[in-house]
């Protein structure tokens, strides 16, 4: 807990040095998605906070904080699975690259990953030549994680 509480701290410097704040309600949320193994929906987190923090949530009021740790950098939201994970970055104070995920079908376990600037370049390239005009560089990929690979072997 004490890592989660640091990592909480310097997101709320980072929602100050933005001219935002880090409000309770957030950083519920927030730790819910850093305390997780998993990606996790806005129902689950409603869930989270009302379990944690004896907070009931509405369901439209975790998307609206959902959004606000996007709009600041703080979490991702995987598009496939309707989903949320906390930024592995975000104790990071260096610019990074467009984040790729690698989920797990049977778990559900969430891997963020960056990919080669190159290989970047190269499928921009290939997307222009298609013609098409890329709006999003973030990934998705629908995987198998060792610890799943091995009991379905077994």
């Amino acid at each position: 807990m004490k890592q989660i509480q640091s990592i909480i701290d310097m997101a709320e410097q980072q929602c100050k040095a933005n001219g935002s704040r880090l409000t309770n309600k957030r950083k519920q949320v927030l730790t819910g998605l850093l305390s997780a193994d998993r990606a996790l929906s806005a129902y689950e987190l409603a869930d989270y906070c009302k379990t944690e923090f004896d907070n009931p949530m509405p369901a439209m009021s975790v998307y609206r904080i959902l959004d606000f740790l996007k709009q600041e950098e703080l979490i991702h939201e995987l598009k496939l699975a309707n989903k949320y994970i906390a930024c592995s970055h975000i104790s990071c104070s260096h610019a990074h690259d467009a984040s790729q995920f690698l989920i797990c079908r049977d778990c559900q376990r969430v891997e963020e990953i960056t990919m080669n600037k190159s290989t970047m370049l190269e499928l921009q390239q290939s997307i222009k030549g298609a013609g098409f005009q890329l709006l999003n560089p973030q990934l998705e990929m629908h995987c198998i994680c060792d610890a799943c690979a091995i009991s379905t072997v077994q």
